[in-house]
């Protein structure tokens, strides 16, 4: 039975056409690094070959465990469900299959590994994508910063090596909606970031869609910020204040001038804008509750359907 020292952990969804480039890549990587290394492959529901390829990979080379999910379950839980199969001795890399992220960083980052480091997060320097999503990516770790109770560092993903450890007491924390790289800042211990310039996509398209994106910054924001519930407070408050506002400004127009001011216009105004401010106040409301609701059904964050580890097919595996 392998025992390695580091497990790279990768998910992996629709990822045919870049497997062999991967594989290529880190087997090099493998059979030069200083110590033993066990690869974690996820698939994360593809309906393409990813998870045949996965199969035969494990079954010829003990050194790769094929971990295949039922169905799409999404990136992050992709991610967990690769952490809970770990058995690194020493420190677990995080990857993602697309090779924008060089799996040879492995050797610098466990440099800082060795001293002492539990987290080693990388910082991207530049990154090769259009405009528009560098302008989100950049505008979403900023507001992150400002508003999240912990320091989330800037410009950093998923794309990391921690520490056995902080991996194992990652897999103790039990939330649903998962933000793995706020859940990496929230534990502390000692972290530092390594700049590298992110490259194009080796093959196929980003299976981060517009609305995954979105869901993962919604992920952000609300695990890890209490500004939702306190713009609820705020808007309540500015409400109430506008309110009296405009009551005093009703009341002087009284006194001083001896009418009261027609306000069909205004009072449709008002309506208008107190409906919207309720409206938006639900919907935060809204999403806490769903949070909880899926939270306390209790159901586990992904089924595994078989796993191939030491060579050996496992099937039907929480």
């Amino acid at each position: 039975m392998l025992v390695p020292a580091i497990n790279i952990v990768i998910p992996l969804y629709n990822e045919e056409d870049v497997f062999d480039k991967l594989i290529s890549r880190l087997t090099t990587l493998m059979d030069s690094f200083e110590k033993t290394i066990e690869v974690i492959l996820v698939d994360d529901g593809s309906s393409d070959r990813t998870a045949e390829l996965m199969t035969d990979l494990a079954m010829e080379d003990q050194r790769f465990q094929s971990v295949i999910l039922s169905r799409n379950f999404g990136h992050q839980i992709a991610l967990s469900a690769g952490l809970q199969q770990i058995t690194a001795t020493e420190a677990v890399f995080i990857i993602d299959a697309d090779l924008q992220d060089p799996p040879e960083l492995l050797g610098e980052f466990y440099e800082y590994y060795k001293q002492g480091y539990d987290v080693v997060y990388a910082v991207r320097k530049n990154r090769k994508e259009n405009f528009l999503k560098k302008f989100a990516y950049k505008s979403f770790y900023r507001l992150m910063d400002k508003i999240s109770y912990i320091h989330i560092p800037l410009d950093t993903g998923d794309f990391s090596l921690i520490s056995a450890r902080v991996a194992h007491l990652m897999n103790e924390m039990p939330e649903q909606s998962r933000f793995l790289r706020g859940m990496r800042s929230w534990l502390g211990f000692k972290q530092i970031g390594v700049e590298y310039n992110r490259e194009e996509r080796q093959s196929g398209e980003s299976k981060y869609t517009l609305r995954k994106l979105f869901q993962l910054a919604f992920n952000g924001v609300f695990n890890f910020s209490e500004l939702p519930i306190k713009l609820i407070t705020n808007l309540g408050l500015l409400t109430i204040v506008s309110s009296i506002g405009y009551f005093l400004y009703v009341v002087a127009k009284k006194l001083i001038y001896g009418n009261v001011p027609e306000g069909f216009t205004g009072l449709l105004f008002v309506l208008v804008l107190f409906g919207g401010i309720q409206l938006l106040s639900l919907g935060l409301i809204g999403e806490y509750v769903l949070r909880i609701f899926f939270q306390v059904k209790q159901r586990p964050l992904f089924i595994i359907k078989e796993t191939i580890k030491d060579k050996e097919r496992k099937n039907h595996r929480l």
